[in-house]
């Protein structure tokens, strides 16, 4: 276990970019076809002095972030692997399935319709589970998934018998009655990856309840208001203050209203290489949350990133991001918890992130 803390203190660099900018971030589409990083090892490479640091590529089979750290008895994230392999069509054949208590890759064939019912629509996803959707039109509608135990407000540790070790990938979720994925009572070791959100009618993936250890990568958010809220109120320190450990990158924030996350009390909070477009507002960290922003691409966002919103002042140390047609600049505040203390991982630099991101973001791109 990587748990070590170091801490590191704002060196606001942060940059609007110019035309000469914009110019160079169209130059570099032709170059990106021939760059990308192919090797199993590109996500842990450090870049030569000088060179353009890589990621993996978009379709990685393994978690990263912090879905991929060694914690809480679980050696990083891999779902239903070593379970059977088998295919929903049906409702009732997926819910049976998400449910079971072993082992399962879960694929999903089609369009799934979830039912509201009594549980608002909401269908609890068991323990080392893969649910991955086949092509590019796989579909969960008019529900969500809970992962995560009944809440109970007296639980402010994690139970020997929490959720953990979820993978949720290439799905198509829209149209849910609550939330699209709810994430919660302490859950752990989630990955969800590759996915399309929009049009639920509360968040689109919420993480709260003392979860951690929680990787968000490469998702498209659309026609969705209040995308991401990690941790649930101000009041939930006893559950969330020293946990929702969550790694967002390589997302496309595609005019997501709010919430690209709102994040309180979890620390640290890596928000990388993220493109961001028409939002009303991309980061909110409150309730003394700890997050670390860089290398990220806002276009056209009112606040990219804020730290007085409401409840207690957060922390948010930013480098490498760059604004164009923001409206405020980004908010800074203390000092955070490197992420690298946890994991390690390279950035693409932020001028590449809207060719590298809207291209290899959602579905059918694994």
């Amino acid at each position: 276990m990587r748990l070590s803390p170091a801490r590191l203190s704002p060196p606001g660099k942060s940059r609007r970019a110019t035309p000469r900018t914009a110019l160079a971030v169209v130059a570099l589409a032709a170059s990106l076809l021939t760059a990308a990083p192919t090797g199993p090892d590109s996500a842990v490479a450090e870049p030569a002095p000088g060179a353009a640091p890589r990621v993996a590529p978009a379709g990685s089979a393994a978690a990263d972030g912090f879905a991929s750290v060694d914690a809480l008895g679980q050696d990083g994230t891999t779902g239903g692997a070593g379970g059977a392999v088998v295919t929903a069509t049906t409702t009732a054949r997926f819910l049976e399935y998400i449910s079971r208590p072993e082992p399962l890759v879960v694929q999903v064939k089609g369009t799934i319709t979830l039912p509201t019912g009594s549980t608002d629509g909401m269908h609890p996803v068991a323990s080392d589970k893969t649910i991955v959707g086949l092509g590019d039109d796989a579909r969960l509608t008019g529900g969500g998934l809970t992962i995560g135990l009944p809440v109970d407000d007296d639980v402010t540790s994690p139970p020997a018998n929490a959720v953990h070790n979820v993978i949720v990938r290439n799905l198509s979720f829209d149209g849910a009655t609550d939330d699209l994925i709810n994430v919660q009572m302490f859950s752990h070791h989630i990955w969800i990856d590759h996915n399309d959100f929009s049009n639920g009618d509360d968040g689109a993936v919420d993480v709260k309840r003392g979860s951690d250890f929680v990787t968000v990568s490469w998702n498209r958010f659309h026609d969705h208001d209040k995308t991401l809220l990690l941790g649930h109120d101000d009041a939930n320190a006893a559950q969330d203050r020293g946990r929702l450990r969550t790694t967002y990158h390589h997302n496309f924030f595609d005019a997501s209203d709010q919430r690209n996350p709102r994040v309180r009390f979890a620390e640290p909070v890596h928000v990388y290489n993220n493109h961001y477009r028409d939002n009303s507002y991309g980061v909110a960290s409150a309730m003394d949350a700890g997050v670390v922003l860089e290398g990220n691409y806002f276009h056209s966002v009112n606040n990219p990133a804020r730290v007085d919103f409401s409840g207690d002042l957060g922390r948010l140390v930013e480098r490498d991001n760059i604004l164009v047609d923001c409206n405020h600049p980004i908010e800074t505040r203390g000092s955070v918890v490197e992420p690298r203390t946890y994991y390690p991982y390279t950035l693409h630099r932020a001028a590449e992130v809207p060719i590298v991101v809207p291209a290899g973001a959602g579905v059918g791109k694994i």
